[in-house]
């Protein structure tokens, strides 16, 4: 005979789940109405995002003059600042000059292997003659024609974008120049404006988020720098011109995942296509292939998952999520903000355990513990 059912057991287990469900309902419109809020403010998170990430990379070479040579705060991160600019106008130029020496020998390639296409539809199985290729052409003409409105939209839209773009660029800048300069001063700042122990809670966990993100970027720097040599090694094993610029290109574009390795293998293929052919294209496709293989299911998860404390299956799954969710900038956000949710989520569970919290690092340049002077406040806040 079965045993029957306890009615309080049953009714505390309904009344429990029921206050879960509720608990769980308030979280989750917490968290679309935050959504909601960031969508609506993403011109000014966007640059936001970007200059912690860029200051994150920076902020080494800041701590270096300041503390080695008694650098002012703002002399430092101007120096800095500007140097960033120069490497980033040094890698314009590296990627820019070879291809603008080698136009010519591009271009020849292009007609050359336009000219094989058409040699190989005029052949069997397509058997196209030179009527059926101007014909073809002439319907493409049309087709274009016919959608010159939506060309010309598109190209609005593109410029509205290039602007976007430049605009978030130099505001971007600017905040890494304050955060560079008075970054060290901000959790001070912040501990003296907040109560009870939000004044410790608050600051401790954006340390270690800064720290956390400090890991992310470093670890992406060190899987695109892994491409660029692999990426660029096969390159000129196999004889491809312009390997420096196609590597410095692979390194920039390993910081946006998925598109960015995309992107730049179908730059790496087209040039070995119009310049060597075939054969060589479909080698060097080969090559990066196996390397993007090999970085995205063993370096990237490897490196990531110990800079930053995450398994490589939370890696995978992040970067999936991320990309189905907000695309490229979902992709590249993607395992940061995982990474600082676990940050959260740690410091919140050892403020509820029993067991004592593991012992703080011990006071440095990231992490001062004196406050600023009274009446100087940073000038990012």
């Amino acid at each position: 005979m079965p045993a029957s059912l306890n009615a309080d057991k049953t009714k505390s287990a309904l009344r429990t789940t029921a206050v879960l469900s509720a608990q769980t309902l308030v979280v989750l419109l917490m968290a679309y109405v935050l959504l909601w809020v960031m969508g609506r403010a993403w011109s000014v998170i966007w640059p936001l995002v970007i200059a912690l990430l860029i200051t994150t990379l920076t902020w080494p070479i800041a701590r270096f003059l300041r503390n080695r040579w008694n650098w002012k705060p703002a002399l430092a991160a101007g120096v800095v600042t500007v140097l960033f600019l120069v490497i980033m106008a040094g890698v314009l130029v590296v990627i820019i000059v070879p291809v603008a020496n080698q136009s010519g020998e591009l271009a020849d390639g292009v007609v050359n292997g336009i000219q094989q296409v058409r040699e190989w539809a005029s052949g069997p199985p397509l058997n196209f003659g030179d009527d059926d290729i101007s014909q073809t052409f002439d319907t493409v003409v049309a087709e274009l024609q016919s959608r010159a409105s939506s060309i010309v939209n598109y190209t609005l839209t593109g410029l509205n974008t290039v602007v976007s773009g430049v605009v978030t660029t130099v505001l971007a800048l600017f905040l890494m120049f304050f955060f560079l300069k008075d970054g060290p001063r901000f959790l001070p700042w912040l501990g003296r404006q907040l109560p009870g122990r939000l004044a410790t809670d608050v600051p401790t966990v954006m340390s270690r988020s800064w720290d956390t993100l400090g890991a992310f970027v470093r670890s992406q720097a060190f899987v695109g720098l892994l491409d660029a040599v692999f990426i660029g090694l096969g390159l000129w094993i196999v004889g491809v011109p312009l390997v420096l610029p196609l590597a410095v290109l692979t390194f920039i574009t390993a910081f946006i995942p998925i598109v960015g390795a995309l992107f730049a293998g179908f730059v790496a293929v087209l040039i070995a296509l119009v310049t060597q052919g075939w054969v060589d294209a479909l080698i060097v496709l080969a090559i990066i292939v196996a390397v993007q293989q090999l970085e995205g299911n063993v370096f990237q998860p490897m490196v990531q998952s110990r800079g930053l404390g995450l398994h490589a299956a939370v890696v995978l799954l992040a970067v999936t999520l991320g990309g189905g969710l907000a695309g490229i900038i979902g992709s590249l956000l993607a395992v940061p903000v995982a990474a600082l949710i676990s940050v959260v989520y740690r410091y919140i569970r050892e403020q509820l355990s029993d067991e004592p919290p593991p012992p703080e690092p011990e006071p440095g340049p990231d992490h001062p513990t004196d406050p600023a002077p009274d009446g100087e406040q940073p000038s990012m806040v």
